[in-house]
Formats: structure tokens, C-alpha cells, sequence
């Protein structure tokens, strides 16, 4: 583990996203993905302050809320949008 990351390739780590990826899938977020979720913690929840161990990471992460996830996907979709040009959303303006 690095200062400016936890390591979510460890296995337990990532055992501890899939179960909590089912349970916000269950809970309403059915088209959530893992890389959604990892990108969540790395760029959210641990980006200032990463864990000290295992037993805290798996703790943040099953402390994760659904509106925690919408509120982060929201604003990526917005910056997404921002970087693109207005002809990229023809199809949503009808044309």
C-alpha cells in the first residue's frame, strides 16, 4: 500500500467491493460496475484519507450509501458533459 491510494487489488479488498456492489445493485443502482465503485473510492473516500488496515477499508466501504454513489456519478456525468460539444447531443436535442 502506497500513501496516495489503498490497494484495491488485494483480494480481500476486492471481495469486500463485490458484496457491497450486490447490495447497491439490490438497492436500486441495478447498472452499477465495480470499476464505478473502485473509481468511487480511490477518487472520494480514500483520496485524502486512505485506511490504515483492512478491518477500515472494509468498514468505509461497507458504510457506503447509494446516495454517496449517485451524488459522485452525478458529477461525473456533468464533467463528462462539460468536455464535449453541443453537436455530441444531437440525438438527445433531435437532430
Amino acid at each position: 500500500m502506497d500513501n496516495d491510494r489503498f490497494d484495491t487489488d488485494n483480494t480481500q479488498v476486492q471481495m469486500v467491493m463485490v458484496v457491497k456492489l450486490q447490495q447497491l445493485q439490490r438497492e436500486g443502482l441495478a447498472h452499477l460496475t465495480y470499476k464505478n465503485l473502485e473509481d468511487y473510492l480511490n477518487d472520494v473516500l480514500w483520496k485524502d484519507h486512505v485506511p490504515v488496515g483492512l478491518a477500515q477499508a472494509a468498514d468505509q466501504v461497507m458504510k457506503l450509501t447509494t446516495n454517496d454513489i449517485v451524488r459522485y456519478l452525478s458529477v461525473q456525468a456533468i464533467k463528462a458533459g462539460s468536455r464535449c460539444k453541443l453537436s455530441d447531443f444531437s440525438d438527445l436535442l433531435g437532430g
